[in-house]
Parts: structure tokens; C-alpha cells; sequence
């Protein structure tokens, strides 16, 4: 296997989504005591596999659902359109017998980096008790269920616009639980009240994109959590609980005590969000808004000049944002738990 293409098959550029939350978990873990080095390399490597093999496990699915025409395989409709689902399967470079392969191979190395951690945990917390290593077992399940079902039958639960909610448990608490467990053998309500409100920015990053993209998925009869609201109301309702719950959550979680007041620094990145939900409302009364040159403060946006061309940038500006908005976060809270190692 050419590890460089399936990674790219895999959407590597998509890894953020979990890259971020993994590592700030380990941050975290080493912050509280008693992290294992040695561990969170493989807790970052076995999350980071497993989300290659889950994003290629989408496109296997997708891709034999296209092919019995149990949906509209025609012509993607809106800004779907312009990027396609699984080129290498398309254009016949790839067949769903090497992409099994490839799924195979990072499911398999994900598995034996959780193998070695679990063994490790079972030696030195036990299976049972309240910080035992049956946490492994129960998140890994979890994952490896949601994960699995997330395009595969008979649930296919994407298919029931419910994708966006599944992503953001895997990504937010069930993947930092697991992460800071392995890491220092234990959960507590310190990460709990961290994965939560970044669980929430991921699945924001995904609804910000069926938000928008909404009426060329209807189009070609694709299902999402934001037509499954059915109108721009409801869709500006849960945008505005996706991405400014999670600051309260911090803010509460600091007043009750199980977050250091440091942790407020993550309100750094609160005009972010701000700036993406008015560019939701703007969009819900039918403005594309237009940016010749973003700000700075909004994060990195590559390729602005392109996209521009493209005549993309009303679209690219609010998903580049919102993806900023989670690495903000995430950056903000990691540094907050450095410093606080040494304090």
C-alpha cells in the first residue's frame, strides 16, 4: 500500500478534525499527572488511523450505494458539486477491493495501537473498578459501532441526517475520553467538560457546510442534519448553540471549579465565532457576502486568491472559519494546560 495516496484518498487535509482534539487531550493528560509518552504516540497514531480507515469505510459505502443507484449518483447538485466524493473510485485508479484493503490496513494498525495500550492499562489499573481498562473496551466499541454504521447498512445513519451528531460524539468526547484515559489511566470531569464543547465546534465544522449546501443537497437528495430541520430558522437556532455553547460550557465549568480560570482564554477566539454565526444570518436572507481578503483574526484561509477566482470564497470563508474556530480553541486550551504544568 503507498501510504502517501491512501492517506490522500483518505482525506488527510480532513484529519484536523481529529488531530486537534487527540492532542489536546494528550496535553491535557500530562497536565493532570501521571501521562505516559510513549502512549499518547500511539493514542494519537491509533485515532489518526482509525480516521483514515472510517473516511475511506465512508467512500466504500457511498460509492456501492452510487452504484445500485440507491441515490442520485447523477449529478451532485450546489457547492458538492465542485468537489468530488471518491475520484479514485470514479476514475477507476482504485476498486472497492483495494479500498477494503486500505481499510483494512489502518483499521489494523489502530487496533494494535489500541491493543498495546489496553494490555498496558490491564497491568497497571486492572479491567474493573471505577478507572479500570474496561474504558477502552466500552470506547472503542462506541467508536467502532458509530464509525462503522456511520455509512454501513442496515442503520446507515448519515443517510438519516443525523451524520453531523454521530461525528461530533466521535470526535469530541468519545475521542478525548478515550485519548486522555490511555494516557494517564484515568476520566474525570476535567476532560469531560474540555471534549464536550470541542465535540461541539467539530460537528459545527460539518453543519456550517450542509447549512449552506442545503439546497443543492436537496437537490441530489442527499440527507443532513440541517435538511433534516427543514428551514434556515432551525438550522441559525442549532448553529447558534453549536458554536456559542461551547463557551458557556467553559465558563461553567470554571465557576463550578472542575476547569482552572485559565481556561477563559479560550474567549480569545469568541469573535471567530461571532463572525460566523452573523455570516450564517446573512446567508439565511440570501447574501453570498463576498470577501476579497479575509482578516487575519479569522484564522488561516489558503489559497484566497484562487478561491476567489473560483467564486467560492462566500462559501470557503464560513467553513475555513469554523475550522478555525475548533483549532483556536484547541490551540488556546492546550497552551492554557502547558502553562498550567508549571504553575
Amino acid at each position: 500500500m503507498k501510504l502517501k495516496k491512501w492517506m490522500d484518498n483518505g482525506r488527510a487535509g480532513a484529519l484536523v478534525q481529529s488531530v486537534m482534539p487527540a492532542l489536546l487531550a494528550v496535553v491535557v493528560a500530562f497536565a493532570s499527572g501521571g501521562a505516559v509518552w510513549w502512549i499518547a504516540i500511539l493514542a494519537v497514531l491509533g485515532v489518526e488511523c482509525a480516521h483514515l480507515a472510517m473516511n475511506l469505510a465512508d467512500d466504500y459505502f457511498d460509492y456501492k450505494v452510487d452504484m445500485k443507484g440507491d441515490r442520485d449518483k447523477v449529478i451532485r447538485q450546489g457547492f458538492r458539486a465542485m468537489t468530488a466524493k471518491y475520484p479514485y473510485l470514479t476514475d477507476g485508479t482504485e476498486t472497492l477491493k483495494t479500498t477494503s484493503k486500505a481499510i483494512a490496513r489502518f483499521s489494523l494498525v489502530a487496533v494494535l495501537c489500541g491493543a498495546a495500550i489496553f494490555a498496558y492499562r490491564i497491568y497497571s489499573n486492572g479491567f474493573a473498578g471505577p478507572q479500570g481498562a474496561w474504558w477502552i473496551v466500552a470506547i472503542v466499541l462506541a467508536c467502532a459501532f458509530l464509525g462503522f454504521f456511520y455509512s454501513g447498512p442496515p442503520l446507515k445513519l448519515a443517510y438519516r441526517g443525523i451524520g453531523e451528531l454521530i461525528i461530533g460524539i466521535i470526535f469530541g468526547p468519545l475521542l478525548m475520553m478515550g485519548v486522555y484515559y490511555a494516557c494517564c489511566g484515568k476520566v474525570d470531569l476535567n476532560i469531560v467538560f474540555i471534549s464536550i464543547p470541542v465535540g461541539l465546534l467539530v460537528l459545527n465544522i460539518l453543519f456550517t457546510h450542509s447549512f449552506i449546501d442545503m439546497p443543492g443537497d436537496a437537490q441530489s437528495n442527499k440527507m443532513t442534519f440541517a435538511r433534516l430541520l427543514g428551514s434556515s430558522k432551525a438550522c441559525l437556532v442549532f448553529s447558534a448553540i453549536f458554536i456559542f455553547v461551547p463557551f458557556l460550557m467553559v465558563v461553567a465549568a470554571v465557576i463550578l471549579g472542575h476547569l482552572h480560570p485559565a481556561y477563559l482564554a479560550v474567549v480569545l477566539v469568541l469573535p471567530r465565532a461571532i463572525w460566523l454565526f452573523r455570516s450564517l444570518v446573512l446567508f439565511s436572507k440570501g447574501q453570498m457576502m463576498e470577501i476579497p481578503a479575509p482578516p487575519k483574526w479569522l484564522g488561516p484561509m489558503p489559497g484566497w486568491d484562487a478561491i476567489c477566482k473560483a467564486h467560492i470564497d462566500w462559501f470557503l470563508a464560513r467553513w475555513f472559519c469554523a475550522r478555525n474556530l475548533l483549532s483556536g480553541f484547541c490551540i488556546l486550551s492546550g497552551i492554557v494546560a502547558i502553562i498550567l504544568m508549571f504553575v
